[in-house]
């Protein structure tokens, strides 16, 4: 290799190495969403869930960062195939960040419509439990982008299955509660919304999880993954 080539292959490294840094620290932004959010429903803090829905626009302009800077990057270096896969890999997992952070500001917005009626019982500590186990596994899953560790990625991409359980549980519970008082179905319709997007959160993190699996071994693991939402009421898009 000679001078000039030495001079690109440590500039492409600084640049990799730069957004490594934003993803991480876009990922740290969002799972304090997460846990905030969730603690907002929880304790029914109204200022907590505005302050989640204010910081999601830190998390919308980093991600605008790293696709901008990816996108230089790709330009200006012009680089090899395993190392636009890296990019391309950089790419996706911010776009799924940022949908994670979305659904996180989401849950702040019915928090806000929540505590103006009564509580229902279990309902915030509850969708806490749930949100809790997502968070672990997207921390997880940035330690194993950082590390490149194929295993710690396949392993949050099983958990998705116990989201999915909670999720499933949850959606029982709170039509009961709606069956058995029509009084609480407007509030529990709002929580299973909230579920729905934590789920939601799970299905971006295994996103995650197998673009890292795909960076360290070239390959998308299968679809086998388990899945276990069986609910009827599905909605999309949810705000």
């Amino acid at each position: 290799m000679d001078r000039k080539e030495q001079h690109i292959a440590r500039a492409f490294d600084r640049d990799l190495e730069a957004l490594q840094a934003h993803i991480m620290k876009m990922g740290g932004l969002v799972e304090d969403a997460i846990l905030k959010a969730a603690e907002a429903l929880a304790t029914r803090d109204e200022e907590l869930a505005e302050r989640v829905r204010q910081d999601d626009r830190a998390i919308d302009q980093l991600e605008a960062m790293i696709m901008e800077e990816a996108a230089l990057t790709i330009a200006e270096r012009q680089p090899m195939a395993s190392d636009l896969r890296t990019i391309l890999a950089v790419m996706k997992i911010a776009g799924n960040l940022e949908r994670i952070g979305d659904y996180a500001k989401n849950m702040a917005k019915r928090t806000s419509v929540l505590v103006q009626m009564r509580p229902i019982e279990d309902g915030g500590n509850s969708t806490r439990r749930m949100a809790k186990l997502v968070e672990v596994m997207l921390k997880d899953a940035l330690d194993a982008f950082v590390q490149r560790d194929p295993e710690l990625s396949e392993d949050v991409r099983q958990r998705d299955l116990e989201v999915d359980q909670m999720y499933n549980s949850l959606f029982r519970n709170f039509l009961t509660f709606m069956l058995e008082d029509p009084r609480n179905i407007t509030a529990c319709m709002h929580l299973h919304f909230i579920a729905k997007n934590i789920e939601r959160m799970g299905d971006h993190v295994t996103a995650i999880a197998e673009q890292v699996i795909y960076l360290s071994t070239g390959t998308l693991p299968d679809e086998n993954r388990p899945k276990a939402d069986r609910t009827a009421m599905e909605t999309h898009g949810q705000g």
